[in-house]
Parts: structure tokens; C-alpha cells; sequence
């Protein structure tokens, strides 16, 4: 049995709020481990992934949002593989920052 379709744009947008604090944790504790390191270099990757973070939650979520409500009011179609895609490519950005954080630590 599936869910209403009213709760699906709640859902989606719960979805979209939890991938942008989760790179804004990653961003964190890339920050910490800066502070704790000592390592100046280590604040970049913290600052990309601190900026991709705020991306996804205040350009992508409330378009993302605005779309899916839109949709589930007309009975249109809500799914746009741009801000899919662009989020995606960001949490990649994401790890990629951690893993060169990773490696700048370890040498």
C-alpha cells in the first residue's frame, strides 16, 4: 500500500534537507579536524564542502520543494533531472573534499 500522494511533497523535501545538513556535517568535521590538525589546508575542503552544503539547502531543497508541490497540486510531473543531478554531483564534491582532507593528514 502506498502513501498518499499529499505527503509526498513533505517527504521529498524532508529527503533534500537531509542530504544538505548530512554534506554540512561532512563540512563540520572536516572543520575540526583542521582546528584539531592545526593544517591550513585542511580549511578548504571544509569551505567547499560548507559551500555545497548551503547550495543544496538553500537553492536546491526550496526549488526542489516548490516543483514537487506544484506537481502534486496540478497532477503534473515533478521529477527534473537537473537539481537531481547537480546535487548530486555536490555530495560527490563532498567526498572527494574528505578524501583529500584524508590524504593531506596522512602524509
Amino acid at each position: 500500500m502506498s502513501a498518499p500522494a499529499e505527503t509526498q511533497p513533505a517527504r521529498t523535501a524532508l529527503a533534500w534537507q537531509r542530504t544538505g545538513l548530512s554534506v554540512l556535517l561532512v563540512a563540520g568535521l572536516l572543520a575540526r579536524g583542521a582546528a584539531v590538525q592545526g593544517t591550513v589546508l585542511l580549511v578548504v575542503p571544509a569551505a567547499l564542502a560548507a559551500v555545497a552544503g548551503l547550495v543544496v539547502l538553500g537553492v536546491l531543497a526550496p526549488r526542489r520543494q516548490r516543483s514537487t508541490e506544484v506537481a502534486a497540486r496540478t497532477g503534473g510531473d515533478a521529477r527534473a533531472s537537473g537539481p537531481a543531478a547537480l546535487a548530486t554531483w555536490l555530495v560527490v564534491l563532498t567526498g572527494l573534499c574528505a578524501l583529500g582532507a584524508e590524504l593531506v593528514v596522512r602524509r
